[in-house]
């Protein structure tokens, strides 16, 4: 059966009407004139202004900071969708967390010819200074961000893993937040599953993996690299959120193989460091030396048990492109099950059969880069021109292990405010997944949407948008006692 549809899945409208999950907001957007839409928007738009939350562009001149577009209308998960989601979310994290456990230690599946040996042992982002060693919890990858992409009433497919240092969760809460304050009467008329807890919960994770020496209340701060990474932002806002310290480089020193952190009352042992810098820069003793953002010897007092990194070094093994292909015999292999999500179809191009696939189908494809990232270095066949598509030919074949291609989805649809008007446009899903003791996830997650007509890159980077995702706790508005509960949390924000 092919995964892509002529026409691409409506989320809010089905051939006999507007489907249930949505019948409040096609009601509301019926009585809305559109001026008051717009004035809703700018609203939205000096809010995030205000509260500082931009992303960064580099590379293209003038001021870099920017803000990512709110589009106001919610994207609606009813919560049976959400629960056979989640289910699927939880197995596949379970999966890579063995997966990493296993090619950093025993490596069995390697050995069970599962895997080729040299597409994990030879991939960049496998990482040596790893081998041995278990982190505490046996956990590597925390915080895990799953890129869902639909396609119809029961077809979801995976798109890709983020193990390292997945990014977008300030956005996610940010704009409920914005919801409830633009829209209040709106919120208190569905009942939405909050998604609040989530910097509670991500403390929660980050305590449960730290070593068993550090007792009930265990030191955790934030590290980042600094004001000029393009998720500064984000980094302050959790680190804000859970009550911990945000810190560089500078400010950590490791002396006997334990971390302490600078303070005015003197330096002070750290236990568990959710580390928002890129595994090449964490510590210049072990992976780069010339970086300035990391740590020396943070890689000894990790490797020695004294603290916990969330992620581990080395998550990028699970989450690479070329790596992406077998995620569903992991699932096999270490838990004995049959996936509860898909994958995507995808041809690796460095096989010799799966080149001469794509080589030939160039104009039905989307063709990525196996390392690449934000929607950049991709190739979507059917909107290419020629010449395009000629230059990935070359590239192709000059480089092949560098690229992967999977068909064309028909990403779904959810009603957007454009300038024309209401239309649909496209959306993907980043739910994200917390591994500590045990595994938990906020109902809902990140959407990102496609604001240009057309278009299936959602990319903030692209000039993609974000949206608030509401998963219900029915399938319809809410006419029962808990209302007025919806009510109250609104008139707590002041709206």
């Amino acid at each position: 059966m092919s995964l892509s549809k002529p026409a691409a899945f409506d989320e809010m409208r089905a051939e006999d009407g507007v489907r249930r999950a949505y019948a409040e907001i096609e009601r509301w957007l019926r009585a809305t004139p559109r001026e008051m839409l717009d004035r809703k928007r700018h609203e939205a738009e000096l809010l995030f202004r205000r509260i500082g939350i931009t992303f960064a562009v580099y590379g293209e001149g003038g001021d870099p900071e920017r803000l990512i577009p709110f589009d106001i209308i919610p994207r609606i998960i009813p919560r049976s969708e959400w629960e056979r989601l989640s289910g699927g979310l939880r197995q596949r994290v379970r999966a890579l967390n063995a997966f990493l456990a296993d090619v950093y230690g025993g490596q069995k599946i390697l050995r069970a010819g599962k895997i080729p040996r040299a597409l994990v042992l030879e991939n960049d982002g496998y990482r040596k200074e790893m081998a041995g060693i278990l982190p505490p919890g046996g956990v590597y990858t925390h915080i895990s961000g799953i890129d869902m992409v639909r396609t119809g009433p029961d077809q979801f497919y995976v798109l890709e893993d983020n193990c390292r240092t997945p990014s977008g969760v300030s956005y996610m809460l940010e704009n409920r937040e914005a919801m409830l304050r633009l829209f209040p009467r709106l919120c208190a008329r569905h009942r939405i599953a909050p998604v609040s807890r989530y910097p509670e919960e991500l403390l929660e994770t980050l305590k449960a993996v730290a070593p068993a020496r550090a007792g009930a209340d265990p030191t955790v701060v934030l590290l980042t690299p600094g004001p000029y990474n393009s998720a500064y932002y984000e980094h302050c806002f959790l680190a804000d959120e859970m009550g911990v310290e945000v810190v560089e480089g500078a400010d950590l020193c490791v002396q006997d193989q334990v971390v302490y952190m600078r303070t005015t009352a003197g330096p002070k042992r750290v236990d568990v460091i959710y580390r928002r810098i890129d595994d090449e820069f964490l510590d210049p003793e072990a992976f780069r030396p010339d970086s300035l953002v990391g740590v020396p010897g943070l890689m000894a007092a990790y490797r020695a048990g004294n603290v916990a990194l969330a992620n581990a070094p080395g998550g990028g093994i699970a989450d690479d492109k070329a790596i992406y292909p077998y995620v569903p015999e992991m699932v096999r292999f270490y838990l004995g099950e049959e996936p509860l999500l898909a994958n995507v179809p995808t041809w690796l191009c460095e096989r010799a059969d799966d080149r001469k696939y794509v080589l030939e189908n160039l104009d039905k494809l989307v063709v990525k880069l196996a390392k690449g990232s934000g929607g950049y270095g991709m190739l979507i066949g059917p909107h290419a021109s020629r010449a395009q598509r000629e230059e990935f030919h070359a590239r192709i074949l000059a480089r092949p292990a560098d690229y992967i291609a999977q068909p064309t989805l028909a990403l779904s649809t959810v009603p957007t405010v454009v300038e024309q008007g209401i239309a649909p446009r496209h959306v993907d899903l980043r739910p994200f997944v917390l591994s500590g003791r045990e595994i938990r996830i906020v109902p809902g997650g990140l959407t990102r949407v496609a604001l240009k007509d057309g278009s299936l890159v959602v990319n903030s980077s692209q000039g993609g948008g974000t949206k608030d995702t509401w998963v219900l706790e029915d399938e319809g508005p809410d006419s029962g006692p808990d209302q007025s509960q919806s009510q109250s949390q609104s008139a707590s924000l002041g709206c």
